[in-house]
């Protein structure tokens, strides 16, 4: 199988709280746009240090990871992000993977955004059709 790619938003869930509340401007949102490693493989979203620092997430607990190559790494799990692929997005804890090069979208995202890996195109697709969520998500973030 090849590698499968996915164009992403990353955004401080905090700074969403904070725009919400009317204690910071929408001008100041911390987000990024980014090009993930679909990884099914991987538990979570996985993150750099400078994403990490970029996007202003404190650090909230430490755990131990193995990473592919069977590698044991300490990783910082940061304060919650939210994920946007075209129409939908989940909310996470990040792990900030330690010379980490990549972001990797791995398994809880994607289940909680409803998608999947297309073998044959090697594309990620929602399970259910490409519409499920949008009419909520459009009208939460209007």
């Amino acid at each position: 199988m090849g590698t499968v790619y996915a164009d992403i938003t990353l955004t401080n869930v905090g700074d969403l709280v904070r725009i919400k509340d009317g204690y910071l401007p929408e001008k100041d949102i911390r987000e990024i746009e980014v090009r993930a490693v679909v990884d099914t493989g991987a538990v979570t979203l996985a993150i750099s240090e400078a994403i990490r620092e970029k996007l202003g997430l404190e650090v909230l607990d430490i755990t131990e990871a193995t990473l592919a190559n069977k590698q044991k790494v300490t990783c910082k799990i940061a304060e919650p992000i939210e994920i946007r692929w075209k129409r939908r997005c989940s909310v996470c804890r990040p792990w900030v993977i330690p010379g980490a090069e990549r972001v990797l979208l791995g398994a809880i995202p994607l289940e909680d955004m409803d998608l999947m890996v297309d073998l044959r195109s090697l594309e990620l697709v929602g399970r259910h059709g490409e519409e499920q969520m949008g009419e909520l998500y459009e009208t939460q973030s209007a």
